[in-house]
């Protein structure tokens, strides 16, 4: 497989990176913020979860809480490849930096890309108006 183009979006929160890598760290929390979770969202067993997603069902499975802000997360289909989603809390000054990595699947056209890439953009500003009310 080439190597995959990528953005990286992130946004600041003006909350300590504790209290909001501790929101992040329970996955019951996702369909609050990242509207493509809004639907049906089950937790299945461990870190793993089942989704209502606009592209179908679709199994969830997170990263274990850790020391060192990662929120990675796997979203797979019924019928099709693991979408790995690489997502990081870090310390900025006070407050936080929550960052997504979107990676371009071969099959996007760069209209599918952006748009993904606008998707990823406002869950983050939906986060960030959430921890900061």
């Amino acid at each position: 497989m080439p190597v995959l183009p990528t953005r990286h979006i992130s946004i600041a929160i003006d909350r300590p990176v504790e209290e909001v890598y501790g929101f992040l760290a329970d996955p019951m929390n996702f369909p609050k913020w990242a509207e493509g979770l809004g639907g049906a969202f089950v937790h299945v067993e461990g870190m793993t979860y089942h989704a209502k997603t606009p592209m179908g069902p679709m199994r969830v499975m997170f990263s274990e809480p850790n020391r060192y802000g990662v929120l990675d997360h796997a979203v797979i289909p019924d019928h099709g490849a693991p979408m790995h989603n690489p997502m990081r809390t870090l310390a900025n000054g006070s407050g936080s930096e929550v960052m997504f990595t979107l990676f371009r699947r071969p099959e996007m056209t760069d209209d599918e890309f952006a748009r993904d890439a606008e998707w990823v953009a406002a869950d983050l500003a939906r986060l960030k108006a959430l921890l900061e009310s």
